[in-house]
């Protein structure tokens, strides 16, 4: 955490994500009226009494941002979290006790991965129906984990045939401990790029399913802001602001963990961090040539 908090970029990204789940968590403080209230007349443009304008029924989009954003974050984070330990716990199991065992995860894994997931995601909505945040997030985890089980498996292969690993079966260790104690911490930054993408994807897939319109109608998120954007044809009749703010919400919530997974890639992968080395060696470099010259 203390290298996330020297970068640049991540501090960037931990401050974008703080400004946006404070809000969320605050949200029937910080909004100033109901989402589905109707406080002002229709379209109305940005103004200091709505920042962000109204939609067709006269709602206030600001208060709608808000409200959705703790919707969103609370999906995106929940299915992302829920994605990461599915895909971790299977990766490493079939990574480190092999055998018949790693083929069977292995051949589950590939048979999920074959099938395309927007279709699939569309198919089990339009089969649920209108679908609530809970069943959003059931689709989401069920259809989404394979990418961080190959991941996690790949590198667990890797991991358990070096020396510490067999030092410490050799030692008595069982096959439980040595994976949770030996072979786990090393996968922390991989893990952690795994949880950040899986939360982008569950808030890009979540708002996806709403705006084709199988997410439920009654329930605030920024899908179905977008949603009921389009049918009142926001953007053909100038009303710019209704699709602006959702989109700016997850264009943010992107950027942030974008510039946080930037970090956990450097750490992750050290040869990412060869431009700023390079650069010191430069300076050194030319530091000992002026060193040189003052002598001569």
């Amino acid at each position: 955490m203390s290298f996330l908090l020297h970068q640049k970029k991540a501090v960037l990204g931990i401050a974008i994500l703080l400004v946006l789940f404070v809000l969320a968590a605050f949200a029937p403080i910080i909004a100033p009226y109901s989402p589905e209230q109707r406080v002002a007349r229709s379209h109305q443009p940005p103004t200091i009494e709505h920042i962000m304008g109204t939609t067709k029924m006269g709602r206030d989009v600001f208060s709608q941002f808000v409200w959705g954003a703790r919707s969103s974050l609370s999906v995106g984070v929940a299915a992302g979290v829920a994605i990461t330990i599915l895909g971790t716990v299977i990766g490493l199991i079939g990574g480190y006790i092999g055998g018949w065992v790693d083929r069977s995860l292995d051949l589950l894994t590939n048979a999920v991965l074959v099938i395309p997931n927007l279709p699939l995601l569309i198919l089990l909505a339009a089969f649920a129906g209108t679908v609530g945040p809970s069943v959003i997030i059931v689709i989401i985890t069920l259809t989404s984990w394979p990418w961080g089980a190959r991941m996690t498996r790949s590198q667990t292969l890797a991991i358990k045939n070096r020396e510490f690993v067999i030092a410490a079966r050799m030692v008595g260790e069982s096959k439980f401990r040595a994976a949770l104690v030996e072979i786990l911490p090393n996968l922390l930054p991989l893990i952690g790029i795994n949880l950040i993408g899986s939360i982008i994807f569950a808030i890009v897939t979540q708002t996806t399913l709403e705006y084709l319109g199988f997410g439920d109608p009654l329930h605030v998120t920024w899908g179905t802001m977008l949603y009921n954007a389009q049918n009142s044809s926001a953007i053909l009749v100038g009303a710019w602001w209704d699709v602006a703010a959702p989109c700016a919400g997850i264009a943010l919530v992107g950027l942030g963990l974008a510039l946080i997974n930037f970090t956990l890639d450097e750490i992750a992968n050290p040869q990412l961090r060869s431009g700023p080395a390079l650069s010191r060696w430069v300076r050194l470099t030319r530091e000992r040539a002026k060193a040189l010259e003052a002598k001569r």
